[in-house]
This record gives structure tokens, sequence and C-alpha cells, in this order.
């Protein structure tokens, strides 16, 4: 019995020499049961207590937020709402006002303090980039520029600055001018006038046709006061012929009929602003209009007007045969491009600055009853 249970003995630990000897069959007697699981250590494994940790930060991050969290997230968007809700009423100086620069503090405060709680960060987070897209600065600059847009100041006028803003006229004028000169209804039809006599002219004496260019055009004036007048600038239709005129002595004679029937329209001669005496500095001619020379230049510049009364008369001859660099070929098709007016040839249009319509003058007399004294 001895000698075989040496046999088994030796048979345990053969070959195993500096190692533990092996179990025998079914352990050893009376061996105490490991009540966890067993961990083997295998050389380079992390150790026990670093899979303990991550596991834990990872039951912390699926808490929820607390209360920081959820305060930080709220706050930061009832301050963007109050932001954009005053913007869109056009509030632009309660946007800089001391109420909403402390209230963006509070804002900021409260966020900060959830950043630095491991269950309010992520909610913290969000709220920072929402106040970082809707803040006093951005809001209120996006605000100012509505407001200058669209001229709604009124917060920040005095009842009499709006009362000047509404005057009828125009600063510095005296409004019995806009009542005693032509109408826009009168300075439309001696357009009107005007133009098909000219161009009846025109095209009987040298065969040219004309088209229309562009449409009339009617601006409320500004009143110096910061408001618009009751008074408009007046632009006309245009007309041009659709075919060139070259030649300095060709452009002289078209220049010659105009006035003659300028003239029957009890109009001054027309002014050549591109000529020597014209009083612009030959540089200044050279720069605008081609060259110093009238035989030279791609642009010829005339004007006359019936004043006192307000209608202005513009004629103007292209001729890219003057443009050696092709510069001004490059102009003139930018703006054929926009109005879609010839790029040669003689062009008309008439001007009228603070004109009052027939429509308006019972209403401007009345108006100017509140303001004794101004001009």
């Amino acid at each position: 019995m001895v000698m075989d249970h040496e046999k088994q003995r030796a048979r345990y630990v053969a070959g195993t020499e500096g190692a533990p000897p092996v179990p025998p069959p079914g352990g050893y007697r009376n061996a105490r049961r490991q009540a966890g699981p067993v961990t083997t250590l295998v050389p380079g494994a992390p150790a026990a207590t670093a899979t303990a940790t991550a596991s834990e930060a990872s039951a912390a991050e699926r808490k929820p937020a607390n209360a920081l969290g959820w305060s930080a997230l709220i706050v930061g968007i009832l301050f963007a709402l109050i932001l954009l809700i005053t913007m869109a009423v056009g509030a632009t100086d309660a946007l800089y006002g001391v109420t909403m620069l402390a209230l963006q503090l509070v804002v900021v405060a409260v966020i900060i303090g959830a950043l630095f709680s491991s269950r309010g960060r992520r909610f913290a987070v969000i709220a920072l980039a929402i106040t970082l897209v809707f803040n006093v600065a951005t809001v209120g600059g996006i605000g100012a520029l509505q407001t200058s847009a669209s001229g709604s100041y009124d917060g920040m006028k005095t009842d009499e600055q709006k009362h000047e803003e509404a005057y009828p006229g125009i600063k510095d004028t005296d409004p019995q001018d806009a009542l005693n000169q032509q109408s826009l209804e009168e300075v439309r039809a001696e357009a009107d006038a005007l133009f098909a006599d000219i161009r009846e002219r025109i095209t009987a004496e040298y065969g040219y046709e004309w088209v229309k260019v562009g449409d009339e055009d009617l601006r409320p004036e500004r009143n110096g006061y910061g408001g618009e007048s009751m008074l408009i600038e007046y632009t006309s239709v245009g007309w041009a012929t659709t075919e060139p005129i070259h030649g300095y002595s060709l452009k002289l004679d078209v220049m010659n009929t105009i006035d003659q029937v300028v003239a029957e329209h009890g109009m001054p001669p027309l002014y050549s602003f591109n000529g020597e005496y014209s009083g612009l500095d030959p540089s200044v001619i050279a720069k605008l209009y081609g060259s110093e020379d009238p035989s030279r230049q791609h642009t010829w510049e005339y004007y006359t007007d019936n004043y006192p009364d307000p209608t202005r008369l513009y004629a103007n001859i292209y001729d890219l045969s003057n443009d050696p660099t092709g510069d001004f070929l490059t102009n003139r098709e930018a703006q054929s491009a926009r109005t879609g007016e010839p790029l040669e040839g003689l062009q008309m249009v008439v001007i009228a600055s603070a004109v009052l319509s027939e429509a308006d003058r019972a209403e401007f007399e009345e108006k100017l009853k509140d303001y004794p004294g101004f001009r």
C-alpha cells in the first residue's frame, strides 16, 4: 500500500521541477472554495482594480443628469428665446441694457457651475453652445442691422425727434417751393412732350429710330430729419437711338437739333459737361470721358433744365469707336445687361427732384400747419 502511494505521488510531480504540485484528482480534501469568480493572472493583462474603475466610470456616465445640468440647459434656452423675442419686436436698445447684460452673466455662471459637475456636464456643454450662438453681442448686432435697414429707432427717440421725422418737406428748403413749382404730373407731361418732339425731329433729319429704356422711377426724398418727406424724386422712362452716332460733326449736328427743340419748350441751350468750358479740370474730363479732346471722347454728356421748375434733361452720346482700350465697352456691356439699353448712340432721360404729386397737395399743406417756422 505504501509503495502504491509513493508511485502515484511520483507520477504527480514528474517533469514539474520548480512548479507547485498539481492537485490530486478531485482536489485537496476539505479545500475552501472561493466565493467570487477566479481571476487568472496572465502576464500583460490589466489589473483587476483598473477593470473595476472603468466599470464604475461607465456606471456613473449612465446616471441621469442632476438638477444643475438641467438648470443650465433650461436657462440657456430661455435666455436665447428672450433675446430673439426682444430682437423681433424691434427693442434693440433693450438688448444692450444693464438688465440684459446682468441676465447674461447669471446664465454664464449657472453654466460654468454645471460644467464642474460630472452628472451635469453634458447638458452644460449644450447650454454653452446655445449661449455662444445666441448672446447679447450677436443678437444685438443683428437687431441693430435690422433696425438700421428699417429705420425703426422709436425706442431711442424723443417725441420731438419723432415729430421732426414726420416733417413732410425737406430740411433747409422752403416748402412753398414745392407748392409753387411744377407738380409731379406736370413734370411727367413735360417730359413726354419734350421726348416726343426730340424723337420726331431726330428721326426726320437723321433717320434714327428709337427704343424705350427702363421704367419710370418714383423715389421718396429724405426730409433731413431721419424720415421721408412727401416729395418725390422723379426719373422718367429713357429713350435711345437704335443706331450708333459716330463722327464729331454729326454729333454736333444732333445736339444742335436738340437745342432747337428745347428752346421751343422754353428751356435754355444744352450745357456740355465734357467740353472745355465745363469748368472741370482737363485731367478730370479725360478720366470721365476718355479724352480732353471732344473729337476723341467716348462719351458726350449734355444737360439743360427749366429752373426754377425742377425738370432736368440729360442727353448723352456713347461712341465705342473712340474706345481704343476696350475698357469703356466692358462698362457699356455691363450697363446694357442691367437695363437693356443699346451699347451706342444717343440716350435721353428727364430727372426732377423734390416734386409733389397733385394728389398729395392738400395733405402736404395740412401737415405743414404742425411745423411753423420749419424749412
